[in-house]
């Protein structure tokens, strides 16, 4: 049985302070019980320390104009679409499901853009959930999570 790969979306910050977002793989998963007696399934990297969660509902229409991430964070969407968009004019879209990393804090402001805008795609609202990592510092390249 081959070790699987999960995609996300990784939202960074470069040296200029200046954001982007890149497309990742995560691939390091280990085979092994989560509890006995249950069967094994393929684990990633744990993260530990401070977190906090929760769900977010955006309304249609939605958009949150340039700003930052307030901690290194993951956002699942639940249901709906969102998008991101990030300084370097890059921009993505994802639905239930697809996974991204906001690590866009300290980001300099740039002819009137710091950080991101994101917003919902569709007539639906988009319902996310948001993990924060409270301790983490952000990452200053991409594809932090393998």
């Amino acid at each position: 049985m081959a070790s699987p790969t999960v995609r996300y979306w990784h939202l960074w910050r470069d040296a200029n302070g200046i954001s982007h977002l890149q497309s990742c793989t995560m691939t390091k998963f280990t085979l092994q019980t989560m509890q006995a007696p249950a069967a094994p399934q393929w684990q990633g990297e744990k993260a530990s320390g401070a977190m906090t969660t929760m769900v977010t509902v955006q309304p249609a229409g939605w958009v949150g104009e340039w700003h930052e991430n307030p901690k290194p964070q993951w956002i699942v969407p639940l249901s709906g679409r969102w998008f991101v968009e990030a300084m370097d004019g890059a921009r993505v879209e994802m639905g239930a499901g697809e996974l991204s990393f906001g690590g866009d804090q300290n980001c300099r402001e740039l002819a009137g853009k710091r950080g991101h805008r994101s917003g919902t795609v569709g007539d639906a609202p988009a319902v996310l959930m948001v993990i924060q990592l409270d301790d983490a510092q952000p990452s200053s390249s991409p594809c932090a999570f393998a």
